[in-house]
């Protein structure tokens, strides 16, 4: 039997493991790997299949000497050796010390490489390597003439002792201590400027940034329709035009209007001309023709420009290389997933603003970049620092199983300053939040000893799509963590309040509680991953001079989310729902082939994902009166075979209301309670779910033929029918919320970032925010009768 593979390193290329060498099984793909023209350091050139069986069995037979097959998400991807130089080797060319251990690798040979790959795999043998405890240094001995290796190795951490003559060339012995390594790793992961200036700028290129432009503007001219903001003219057979400056600029496109007012625009078909002469797609361009319409104030323009320009940037950033297939992206694994989406929000256009980073800082932390990031940690003065929790835990509980022996580290930093440990918390920060904000902005609170910075954590963390949330992996079991960040990004300051932290575990225990007593809810297999932690730090004199909705009073503060892999069941996979909506180079899409690795039809499929997404949250809103905000990133989808089998939510404390003055609420949890009008209430789901996100999921299915749009809301229809017959006793309620009503009112949310780019809604009351243009008819109503 094959040993299974231990996991040993994570970064945007992917998961990386090891397994040790089975020398029959293996042989031939090493054969095929270390006689190529590639691997001439090798040395094996010449060997037969069976010479490489024999070296590897001959290895396998050595005390000091062991092979490990390198897997990439899976895949063989790379060889590593590692040995005693003591006695293999280097036996009398190095004075071997306690804890030394001798190592080699080899990347498989490739047609297709891939930019920073080969650093990665030496990242993940050193990291493999390092695992063990007693290790202290690692040795190797490259070629001389091996140049290449020289400049990867000193990238790492490695230094150069000297040149030492060996049986078969002529080797320069180099080492890498374990301090090294993890001074190196640090600086590669926290450090910003790491990219080079023109590597940084590489897919700002005329070829992807077109093909950016064509299909942003494309979703603009769809999203500004569909909000009525611009009047599509129909013209002859399926062409539209829409035009500016009293008819000068015409866009053209051919379009099928689907339910929900959708305008499904074919990207190719989209052209402008000036005065009848044709112009290249430009995405600003479009919005300062369509600056009036848009009602874009003066002072709103220009940082819409600038997040425009930010979201094309990401976009050609995703399309620049080879981005990977729908049905690839599926098979890499969730973090893949996550980081792989090309569209962000698919309702707003301008939704990878982040005002406030440079591209060196979007290389370093943006999803999409995919890169390892290590957090720093202050320590907060106790009596300034508010931190709950779940009551399944304590601080000091909590903390440890985050950090391990770290916490001694930091405790004995802060003796060194004359700090007492227990007069501090330690709060996570965003390496750019330290840097930018709170280096500055909070000087007077590191001057004063309030605020201690500590250093990076051990754990290395992925960025979601969320911008401010991690993943941790180096430990997939452990918790996300959620941090301030004094961004703006789709219309609001992405800091987190530390007032508004402490009941967020409270919150999250009820909500759990909640599912687990609610037998409709434990049938769907809805959960949640609580926030079990949450921590924020109190500026006094910023909050003297500031009311509790300023972004002063969210600088620093951080929650601490649980991670869905623990609860995974065998044979389970993880993805973001936002999945559902994203669409390959090819026009493939990740629900087409999800549907079709289920094996089921589409219609079975979309009636089983209904049933885990729709039903929870049509439950919540008639049983309690409770809502989520369920757009594809806040919701994880856990599938079996591609069906998906049950949904997660996430981002809870912040998200969630309670609408009906009838349901209970613990004091502690009396915040999430919300006044909101009756008629706006059920656009929880009219706008949230069906205009925000199964309009756009319908389109997609419709496009690719396997769903025609009227099935797709029948079946939606079908769905909410059903789960109304189940539940008799609400019947009172959905009279009184009518989901089969003709018509509902049209939520727009670009007029909300178009009105104001800074803060779109008024956080004291954001139902008064809505703007509301209109009404759109219902797809599921009569279907109830």
């Amino acid at each position: 039997m094959t040993p299974a593979p231990t996991r040993v390193y994570r970064d945007h290329h992917g998961e990386f493991s090891v397994r040790p060498v089975e020398p029959a099984a293996d042989a031939t793909l090493l054969h095929s790997w270390v006689t190529h023209p590639k691997a001439t350091f090798w040395m094996m050139a010449d060997a037969s299949v069976a010479d490489v069986e024999r070296e590897y069995r001959r290895i396998a037979d050595d005390r000091h000497h062991e092979a490990f097959l390198g897997l990439v998400d899976g895949v063989p991807a790379f060889l590593m050796e590692r040995y005693d130089p003591a006695r293999v080797e280097l036996v009398g060319v190095h004075a071997a010390e306690p804890g030394d251990v001798g190592m080699h690798f080899l990347v498989a040979p490739t047609d297709r490489p891939k930019h920073g790959f080969t650093r990665s795999v030496l990242r993940a043998v050193l990291s493999a390597i390092f695992a063990d405890d007693t290790v202290r240094r690692v040795v190797v001995e490259p070629d001389i003439r091996n140049t290449a290796v020289h400049r990867l190795n000193a990238a790492v951490g490695f230094t150069p002792l000297r040149e030492v003559a060996l049986p078969a060339k002529t080797a320069l012995l180099s080492i890498c201590t374990r301090e090294d390594f993890t001074n190196h790793e640090s600086v590669e992961m926290t450090t910003p400027y790491r990219t080079p200036a023109h590597t940084a700028v590489a897919h700002l290129n005329p070829h992807d940034w077109a093909a950016a432009n064509r299909l942003l503007l494309t979703k603009a001219l769809s999203e500004f329709s569909h909000e009525r903001l611009l009047e599509p003219i129909a013209q002859d057979g399926e062409r539209w035009t829409i035009t500016a400056e009293a008819g000068r600029v015409v866009y053209s496109f051919a379009a099928e209007r689907l339910p929900l007012d959708h305008w499904q625009i074919d990207a190719d078909s989209v052209t402008c001309t000036v005065d009848g002469a044709p112009r290249p797609l430009d995405l600003m361009q479009c919005v300062l023709d369509f600056r009036t319409e848009l009602g874009l104030s003066d002072q709103v323009l220009p940082v819409y420009l600038e997040e425009i320009a930010s979201t094309l940037s990401a976009v050609a950033f995703k399309l620049s290389g080879t981005p990977p297939t729908s049905r690839e992206l599926l098979a890499a694994g969730f973090q893949a997933i996550e980081a792989g989406m090309l569209s962000g929000h698919p309702c707003f256009i301008a939704n990878s603003g982040r005002v406030g980073w440079g591209v060196h800082e979007y290389q370093a932390f943006a999803p999409e970049s995919g890169q390892p990031v290590r957090l720093l940690w202050l320590a907060a003065r106790r009596d300034l620092a508010t931190f709950t929790c779940s009551r399944d835990t304590s601080y000091d509980e909590f903390i440890r199983g985050e950090l391990g022996a770290q916490v001694d580290d930091f405790a004995g930093q802060l003796r060194a300053h004359d700090l007492d440990p227990d007069d501090y918390r330690l709060i996570p920060v965003h390496p750019w939040q330290w840097w930018n904000k709170l280096s500055v902005t909070f000087a007077a609170e590191v001057a004063g000893q309030r605020l201690v910075l500590l250093g990076e954590g051990r754990d290395a963390y992925r960025a979601q799509q969320s911008v401010r949330t991690f993943f941790n992996t180096s430990d997939p079991s452990k918790h996300y963590v959620k941090t301030a960040l004094s961004v703006i990004n789709m219309g609001f300051m992405r800091g987190l309040s530390a007032a508004y932290m402490e009941a967020t575990p409270a919150i999250n225990d009820w909500l759990a509680d909640l599912i687990a007593a609610d037998d409709t809810l434990k049938r769907t297999g809805v959960g949640v991953i609580r926030e079990r932690a949450a921590i924020g730090y109190h500026a006094t004199q910023f909050e003297q001079a500031t009311d509790r909705y300023s972004p002063y009073r969210k600088m620093l503060a951080a929650l601490w989310r649980e991670s869905p892999v623990p609860q995974l069941e065998p044979g389970r996979k993880l993805s973001t729902m936002a999945a559902l909506l994203h669409v390959d180079a090819d026009g493939q899409s990740v629900a087409g082939a999800l549907i079709d690795e289920s094996g089921l039809t589409p219609a079975q499929w979309l009636r089983g994902y209904l049933d885990a997404y729709l039903v929870p949250l049509l439950h919540c809103f008639y049983r309690y009166g409770l809502v989520f905000m369920p757009h594809g990133e806040n919701v994880i989808l856990v599938l079996n075979d591609g069906a998906v089998e049950r949904v997660v939510m996430k981002d809870l404390a912040e998200e969630i209301a309670v609408m009906s003055p009838d349901t209970p609420l613990p004091e502690a949890v009396e915040r999430v309670r919300a006044d909101v009008p009756e008629q706006v209430q059920l656009l929880s789901i009219f706008t949230d779910v069906f205009d925000c996100f199964l309009r756009h999921l319908s389109a997609i299915l419709h496009q690719e033929g396997l769903i025609a749009a009227d099935d797709f809301w029948a079946t939606v229809a079908q769905t909410a029918a059903d789960y109304q017959c189940s539940e008799p006793d609400l019947r009172a309620r959905f009279e009184q919320f009518d989901l089969f009503a003709e018509e509902f009112a049209l939520s727009c949310l670009n007029r909300l970032q178009l009105r104001d780019n800074q803060q779109m809604v008024d956080l004291a009351d954001p139902a008064g925010a809505l703007q509301l243009v209109g009404t759109l008819r219902n797809p599921i109503a009569g279907f109830n009768s």
